[in-house]
């Protein structure tokens, strides 16, 4: 039988049985219905406040609480619908028939939204990152809010919520900044050629030694990296914990300049040097 012709006898049969429902309308039977409606949603709520529970009791990631109660939800309504349905004499199958054909046209026509769940899916799936994560996705650099079926929340340092849909964001290169305990600080310093190698890195490893929160192991480092035109430029390495990084990385900029400065090491700046010369006469 020809979609179209289907989805006429469904819906004819779903018509009809209104029609007989109204028809036959009495105090008793809106009662019913309303009774009926009543105790589905007392029912839906008792088992949200059950899925809740449960989810906190559980292990489960939570970026999947949100998608797993939505799901839920869903089910819950679905399920009612059919329950009040059944109750006016609408034949179950038939409301289902033309509810799939419902879903169709309307997939058709969300199908970006369609394209954000399965980006969510994705995500929670392969699961990059975790609600807490700082990552950087789309050009953007936040703490996860929140992961939903459709977008991801994210909060930015300087405090503004932004909200990515999960295609763009399972489109993007992720960068998961916070998913291991430890960073590497990496800093470029820049001192004189006058001042001696050893000395120079010895007064680097010294601070970061002095510091409080960058780590014994890994090994820091203080290399030679670079002749330049006016000075050495030295590649720096520094280990700590994520959560410190910048605290870190602000502290060792500032503590090597005191240190050149109270060690005498200067930390020379592009310059050019003019030679005047005089022409003899004849």
């Amino acid at each position: 039988m020809p979609v179209d012709a289907a989805a006429g006898d469904t819906a004819q049969e779903t018509i009809s049985a209104l029609e007989g429902f109204f028809s036959n309308l009495s105090l008793w039977s809106i009662a019913r219905v309303l009774a009926l409606i009543v105790g589905c949603v007392l029912v839906s709520r008792l088992l949200m406040a059950a899925t809740n529970r449960f989810l906190k009791r559980s292990r489960l990631d939570r970026s999947l609480h949100t998608v797993i109660k939505s799901l839920v939800h869903i089910l819950l309504v679905f399920v009612s619908i059919l329950v009040v349905a059944d109750s006016v004499n609408i034949p179950v199958t038939s409301l289902l028939a033309v509810l799939s054909i419902a879903g169709l046209a309307l997939s058709l026509a969300v199908q970006g939204i369609l394209s954000n769940l399965a980006g969510g899916m994705m995500l929670l799936w392969a699961k990059p990152f975790q609600v807490g994560d700082t990552i950087e996705a789309d050009g953007t650099v936040g703490k996860v809010q929140d992961v939903t079926l459709v977008y991801t929340k994210l909060l930015t340092p300087d405090n503004r919520v932004v909200y990515l849909t999960n295609k763009a964001v399972s489109e993007a290169k992720l960068l998961n900044i916070t998913g291991e305990e430890t960073r590497r600080v990496e800093l470029t310093i820049s001192a004189s050629y006058d001042s001696p190698v050893e000395k120079v890195k010895a007064t680097i490893l010294e601070v970061i030694g002095q510091h409080p929160k960058t780590l014994a192991t890994p090994a820091p480092l203080a290399r030679v990296a670079n002749f330049g035109a006016s000075a050495i430029d030295y590649h720096v390495r520094a280990w700590c914990a994520a959560e410190d990084y910048w605290d870190v990385f602000y502290d060792l900029n500032e503590g090597i300049k005191a240190a050149f400065d109270k060690a005498g090491i200067e930390m020379t700046y592009d310059h050019l040097n003019v030679h005047m010369v005089r022409e003899k006469k004849d």
